[in-house]
């Protein structure tokens, strides 16, 4: 179990409980650390006096910042001790001051957010109150608290059953548009653009699911990193970005956009219950060469793999399925499958805990689902 960021009380009007916060986010990825080329040999970094150059131990450190209009290297030194005596509520306080609609809070405001439970047997029964209040009531709980020597504008809401809290950036940290792009020209947008690009929107609409997407630059460091421990080599086809949309052109654009949502709509209802929405076609395909003759492995641009063999030649995509295509990810062997179909079928499949599974964990995963279903009599 995690441990709390913070701890402090959630208060809503003459209402009180004890609280503690965890961070509902992790970032996924390799760690990197670096390393003298050539060597093995770790980089580390020292906290160093300027002047000296003598190592300053943690607790020598404290906190300056330049004097207003000096122009010479004056600064003022804050002690901790001073910064937590002016911190407001005492860093333990989460006071709800006014409930807003949850739809006027926008994404730019958001910034980090943190899983709200309670810190004692005898709070669940407000917890749960608050919580489904919320719920109903389509709002959100605004207040403030101190965490990590800052103080944040902050919300509580629910999601999940839980409540949660999401620290927003303050008004004055928000960038104005009109400050900070270059000018837009303004355009003349007609009717019937108006409703094509209504139309592609509606037929590209589908429902929000996360476990549907997923880090293709990650999946191409970790066959990198694969590839260089077997002593074999990965290259990837450079793309290039799509080519720029005349105006003259948008029109035809928007028309081919949707024409070509017809025709994959058409080859999905024709393949089934199993058939997916492909991926964007234009996708370069993954070279890969082996420095000693063994078999390299690189995914496709579009997120898919493709297997080649470093000796033979040939071209190294999945196997044909019949009349030349390949499979559907349904019935696609799993490791020729990207993570992103993986993860669809495990949906699919009603695999529970999927969203937490790596690529072993979702081929195996996949593999018992679709064993169940098939041992499973046909109602």
């Amino acid at each position: 179990m995690a441990s709390p960021v913070w701890k402090g009380t959630l208060s809503f009007g003459l209402v009180s409980l004890p609280v503690g916060l965890f961070s509902a986010r992790q970032r996924h990825g390799t760690r990197f650390h670096q390393f003298q080329r050539g060597t093995s040999d770790r980089i580390r970094y020292r906290r160093v006096n300027e002047r000296t150059g003598d190592e300053v131990g943690s607790s020598e450190i404290v906190r300056g910042t330049q004097a207003e209009a000096s122009s010479s290297d004056e600064y003022i030194i804050v002690e901790p001790s001073e910064l937590e005596e002016i911190a407001p509520g005492r860093s333990s306080s989460l006071e709800i001051s006014a409930f807003v609609p949850a739809g006027d809070v926008e994404a730019l405001w958001y910034d980090s957010a943190y899983y709200v439970a309670p810190d004692s047997k005898g709070s669940a029964k407000p917890y749960r109150l608050l919580c489904q209040a919320l719920e109903r009531s389509g709002r959100l709980g605004l207040t403030t608290l101190v965490m990590r020597e800052r103080q944040h504008l902050a919300v509580v809401g629910p999601q999940n059953g839980v409540l949660t809290l999401s620290t927003l950036w303050w008004a004055d940290e928000v960038r104005d548009p009109e400050e900070t792009l270059p000018n837009i020209p303004s355009a003349d947008l007609g009717e019937r653009d108006l409703e094509l690009a209504e139309q592609l929107i509606g037929a590209m609409a589908d429902e929000w699911r996360p476990e549907d997407y997923t880090d293709d630059y990650q999946e191409r460091i970790d066959e990198l990193i694969r590839a260089k421990s077997a002593g074999e080599r990965v290259r990837y086809a450079e793309e290039g970005p799509p080519p720029e949309t005349n105006v003259v052109e948008l029109t035809e654009a928007l028309r081919a956009s949707l024409r070509s949502g017809e025709e994959s709509a058409d080859r999905g209802s024709g393949a089934g219950a199993g058939g997916r929405r492909s991926a964007p076609a234009g996708g370069g395909k993954a070279k890969a060469s082996a420095s000693g003759g063994g078999k390299a492995t690189g995914s496709a641009s579009g997120g898919g793999k493709a297997k080649g063999s470093a000796a033979g030649g040939g071209g190294g995509g999945r196997s044909p399925g019949r009349g030349g295509a390949p499979p559907e990810p349904r019935e696609a062997p799993v490791s020729e499958l990207s993570k992103r179909d993986l993860s669809r079928l495990a949906s699919e499949l009603d695999v529970p805990g999927r969203s937490k599974m790596d690529r072993r964990e979702l081929e195996e995963a996949v593999e018992r689902a679709r064993s169940e279903g098939a041992a499973r009599p046909a109602s």
